[in-house]
């Protein structure tokens, strides 16, 4: 008989804890790492890891899948790119709590910020819940290829306990907040790992309302915390315009010091206020100095928009020749727009702002750059859309509409907004590098139309660790333990993230050579055919969760060993 279920043979181990990579074995039994080195017993099932790195299975605290599980078991793509555990209902978006009569609220926001459309989650949501725990019992009768963990989300939580008032952005009065907070304790009891919320203007429900915790109260706010603090356990997530710092700031450290709970703000470079990041970065070391425990969710590439013929936005999209267009089947419509006669209609029209208020900024040629296959996400200086159009004679509508007919029609341009100030990404290598940040901000599961971020993890290890030139790469101990074990800190599951005994067996064998993301492409795959943005790497030879493999050589083996995580996890005895 087999010692243990699983062996990895002679890989070089990166354990998440930051150390020097190592040679050696790695054994499972019953969905824990049994051993570490050289293991001398046989496994049930042996995997040759010679030549490929070893890894803990990638923790990503910020997606969007609050949905897609309850309709799909492989959380893809997340699950493509060696996530073993995502944490979703973030920005304070999610559907639970929920009142048969405020489902369209829901929906309608979460259509607005997170590009589902409205038919997708109409087709896919069995909404078998009201209250929180209802929601996650569902979630936990149902399997998946990895494992998931639930945030409560303000928005809905705000609307359950308020009604139409919350859609208003109404003040919460006293009665309202004692419900909020009560509504809390009982997530956080069943199972929530923590409570997310959004203060942005560019989150905007499908009919045009701003968000609904917008301009929630900060006594709002820390009656939650502190439901959270009563309850001894669960994470803050905030997202935040930051606008107005001055007043911003304070009020999230309050926040924090009377909750007594864990808090991480989105943080990123704007190249609106392109140094307003270090403000922020400086604020959290403050915190951290006087002993709360404040992280920056950072993101390593640069961020923005994905623009394609077959995706949800381009140049042309409110054009009156697109427009024209939309009747048609996406393949009959890619062969009229090879007609010179359309490129030469689309190219010379301009869109009508009052159609989406980023009609003009989804023009901004010289913000724009082809994406490509291999894809480059920092392109270099002058690469940009009407740097090239002059180059060769055409206008830069011209050459758009141009490159966004290669690769069949399909390819993509990127637009950054974020991330990206001045043509490069040393503000994100800062952030990366900071002590008090988390790698984040993936959005799996979100923005399905034009973002696919969820592949972050293959590009931190591709991009940063191997093939990056324009500046300083990163160690690999480095990126990994930030995929791994700092993310795992951060939303209290300490039972993953580390290759050591005792801990959940969530593993990635990778070849590290090999590793390559591959162009951006739509699937029409989603409840009521749907369509999403999914994006496919090389290089993994094997995900494991739970000690099972899910996903060999690139493909899925069907095994579904992933759960609903409830609540924080304890660091395994040694």
């Amino acid at each position: 008989m087999a010692a243990y279920d699983l062996v990895l043979r002679r890989g070089t181990i990166v354990d998440g804890s930051g150390g020097e990579p190592f040679k050696g074995d790695v054994a499972v039994k019953d969905g824990r790492i049994a051993a570490v080195g050289m293991v001398d017993g046989a496994g049930a099932e042996e995997i040759d890891a010679a030549g490929a790195i070893v890894t803990p299975g990638f923790v990503d605290i910020h997606t969007h899948y609050d949905g897609q599980v309850t309709w799909e078991q492989r959380i893809e793509p997340s699950s493509c790119h060696g996530v073993t555990t995502a944490v979703m209902g973030n920005c304070g978006i999610g559907f639970a709590p929920c009142r048969p009569q405020d489902r369209d609220s829901l929906l309608k926001l979460m259509e607005g910020v997170e590009d589902l459309p409205e038919a997708v989650l109409s087709a896919g949501l069995p909404w078998s819940w009201q209250s929180f725990p209802d929601y996650l019992d569902f979630v936990a009768s149902r399997r998946f290829d990895l494992d998931v963990a639930a945030q409560l989300p303000h928005a809905a939580l705000r609307v359950f306990v308020m009604g139409e008032r919350a859609v208003a952005r109404e003040e919460a009065t006293e009665e309202d907040r004692a419900r909020m907070a009560a509504v809390a304790s009982e997530a956080m009891a069943a199972g929530a790992i923590g409570f997310a919320t959004s203060r942005t203007i560019n989150h905007r429900a499908s009919d045009g309302n701003l968000v609904y915790t917008l301009t929630a109260a900060e006594e709002e706010l820390v009656a939650i915390g502190r439901a959270l603090g009563d309850a001894g356990r669960g994470v803050l997530q905030i997202v935040s315009d930051f606008s107005d710092l001055d007043t911003d700031l304070p009020m999230l450290r309050r926040l924090a010091e009377q909750s007594g709970r864990p808090l991480s703000v989105s943080l990123m470079q704007l190249h609106t206020a392109p140094d307003r990041y270090r403000r922020i970065l400086d604020w959290i070391a403050e915190c951290n100095a006087a002993g709360l425990e404040v992280r920056g969710q950072v993101s390593g590439r640069p961020i923005g928009m994905m623009l394609g013929f077959e995706l949800s936005y381009h140049p042309f999209s409110y054009t009156p020749t697109w427009k024209s267009l939309l009747g048609l089947p996406v393949a009959k419509r890619l062969e009229r727009l090879r007609d010179p006669d359309v490129r030469a209609a689309i190219t010379r029209e301009t869109p009508d702002p009052a159609d989406f208020m980023g009609a003009d900024f989804i023009r901004s040629f010289g913000l724009m750059y082809p994406l490509g296959d291999p894809v480059d996400y920092e392109p270099a200086p002058g690469s940009d859309v009407a740097a090239r159009a002059a180059a060769l004679g055409k206008t830069p509508a011209e050459h758009a509409y141009d490159l966004m007919l290669e690769q069949d029609g399909r390819a993509v341009l990127m637009l950054p907004s974020v991330n990206f100030h001045g043509e490069k990404l040393d503000a994100a290598e800062e952030m990366l590098r900071h002590p008090n940040t988390v790698y984040g901000l993936g959005d799996g599961g979100a923005h399905l139309g034009f973002l696919c971020d969820a592949s972050l993890p293959t590009y931190m290890l591709q991009h940063w660790t191997r093939d990056r030139s324009r500046g300083a790469r990163l160690p690999l101990a480095e990126v990994v333990r930030g995929l791994t074990a700092r993310p795992a800190e951060a939303v209290q599951l300490n039972d993953r993230g580390l290759i050591a005994p005792g801990r959940r067996a969530d593993l990635n064998v990778i070849d590290l050579e090999r590793l390559r993301l591959h162009a951006p492409r739509v699937r029409y795959d989603l409840p009521a055919g749907g369509r999403r943005l999914v994006q496919e790497a090389d290089g993994y030879r094997a995900t494991i969760v739970a000690g099972v493999t899910v996903r060999r050589d690139g493909r899925a083996t069907g095994a579904l060993p992933g759960r609903l995580v409830r609540g924080p996890q304890p660091e395994p005895a040694h």
